[in-house]
């Protein structure tokens, strides 16, 4: 009788986390500010039927990079999850860190029990009363959950979009200022990214009750010439 290969479950794991981020890094990064009016998410993304950035709930919003059929499963359970619990309870009650807390137990538990991890990471945002209760939590695909503070970077590009966007930081929280930093930081020196390539949403504080919103190429072009 054959007697199968032991491996260690630290190996196990190891080769699970090299395999999500091989796969997230094979896709297109986002990036999440914060701004006066409220919480800005730009993707590079040049499709204009499949989103990386959703709305989930009157103040959350939802962003995915990885395979797209995986995170975009898991948009569709947090729209769920929140519609049920908006509806047995208040539209109060649904909010953000709940969320990502369901998401990081189901992300935690596929990377542990099963053989194929998921290969995204996602990211959830809430829009508060005022800039003070804004909230961005960024879910990796082991589980792992962060509470990010001033902006949020996901894929595989993540350490030199951080860079980037640190170093251009604007003093005006205006939309008009931050928007084109966004993009200069997904962009790079060596690229150049068009209003065509990208995917733009905002929570937005001066709307009422549905706070998100989609900017559309011909807004988003005006504002990237200013």
């Amino acid at each position: 009788m054959t007697m199968p290969y032991y491996v260690a479950p630290e190996q196990i794991l190891k080769d699970r986390a090299e395999y999500a981020q091989k796969g997230i890094a094979r896709g297109r990064s986002l990036i999440a500010a914060l701004y006066g009016d409220g919480i800005l998410l730009v993707a590079e993304n040049p499709s204009r039927t499949l989103h990386k950035i959703s709305e989930i709930y009157d103040r959350v919003a939802f962003g995915g990079v990885g395979k797209y059929n995986e995170f975009d499963q898991l948009r569709v359970a947090g729209i769920r999850h929140a519609d049920t619990k908006g509806y047995a309870y208040s539209r109060e009650d649904v909010d953000a860190r709940s969320l990502a807390n369901v998401y990081a137990q189901y992300l935690g538990q596929v990377f542990t029990h099963e053989m194929k991890p998921l290969e995204v990471e996602i990211l959830v945002a809430e829009l508060g009363d005022s800039q003070a209760g804004d909230r961005m939590y960024h879910i990796s695909y082991d589980g792992t959950v962060v509470d990010r503070e001033s902006f949020a970077v996901l894929g595989g590009d993540a350490e030199a979009i951080t860079e980037r966007f640190s170093e251009s930081l604007p003093t005006d929280d205006g939309l008009a200022r931050i928007l084109p930093v966004c993009v200069e930081a997904l962009q790079g020196p060596e690229r150049l990214l068009t209003s065509k390539e990208l995917e733009v949403g905002v929570l937005d504080r001066n709307l009422a009750r549905r706070f998100f919103r989609r900017i559309e190429e011909q807004e988003l072009q005006q504002l990237l010439q200013k």
